[in-house]
């Protein structure tokens, strides 16, 4: 019998959860963002998994896709340690994927409650967090729920993105309506802007390291930005120091050849 073989190891893994009561799968703003970061980061590779979990109105359980979403993550980091993984939600999803990054146990919980808080290691393997319309705590309180604070090892990788009045991420927001519009107001483009380029950072840091290790040069087969076509103009980037270089003396020329001699001529005799 033909034996099944393990899937390989993406280059990224996106780890997502849809929002309240949208359908299984990623909801119309998770696959917005797949679409808009597949088009960012070239010929690598992107795996995507769907959290599990009921999305309800009871955002009880939400707890639900916290530890659907801390296994998978577990999981990818032990079968594919070099994958760099990417976390994401919208609305109830974000809040979900908020607590996932936790390094402590909200207040008024209670630890029997919830899933531990993921080992401190787990954050080299996640390069950027994207978070879209997460519940803010105005939101949170109303509901009595504890407010969503991103861990401390994960903050300067996330990314955390609410459109202007809305109602569940916005303190100050008043529209219920502008929360499902992530996918047209450019948010979500700026989220996949914001994960492409960690993702791009982090694969060429590596392709360095690998390269330093081997001591062969470098060719990297990621991106760069493409070099200006004309040299830009102004002052001297020494003009801050109050003095311009200074001009060193070049050798001395060295002396050519001597000329050698030509021909002689020999003398005509003068005609008859």
């Amino acid at each position: 019998m033909p034996t099944a073989e393990a899937a390989p190891c993406p280059d990224a893994e996106l780890v997502f959860a849809r929002g309240t009561t949208e359908d299984p799968g990623l909801g119309p703003t998770g696959d917005a963002f797949v679409d808009s970061l597949r088009s960012r980061i070239g010929t690598k590779s992107l795996g995507v998994y769907a959290v599990d979990y009921p999305a309800a109105m009871d955002f009880a359980t939400a707890v639900d896709g916290i530890y659907d979403a801390r296994a998978h993550i577990l999981s990818t980091v032990a079968n594919c340690p070099k994958t760099k993984l990417v976390l994401g939600g919208f609305s109830q999803g974000a809040a979900v994927m908020g607590f996932v990054t936790a390094n402590v146990v909200p207040d008024g919980v209670s630890p029997l409650d919830v899933p531990t808080p993921m080992p401190a290691e787990v954050a080299d393997h996640v390069t950027a967090v994207a978070l879209f319309g997460k519940p803010s705590p105005r939101f949170m309180k109303a509901i009595n729920d504890p407010s969503i604070v991103i861990g401390p090892q994960y903050v300067s990788k996330t990314t955390d993105l609410c459109v202007d009045n809305d109602l569940v991420c916005d303190p100050e927001g008043r529209s219920f309506s502008v929360h499902n519009q992530y996918a047209e107001t450019g948010t979500v483009d700026e989220g996949a802007a914001f994960v492409a380029n960690k993702l791009q950072a982090a694969w060429v840091a590596d392709e360095a390291a690998a390269a330093a290790a081997s001591g062969t040069p470098q060719t990297s087969s990621t991106p760069t930005p493409a070099p200006l076509s004309a040299p830009v103009s102004g002052p001297s980037p020494l003009t801050h120091l109050g003095s311009t270089a200074p001009v060193l003396p070049g050798p001395a020329p060295l002396p050519g050849p001597a000329a050698l001699p030509g021909p002689a001529v020999a003398d005509t005799p003068p005609p008859d």
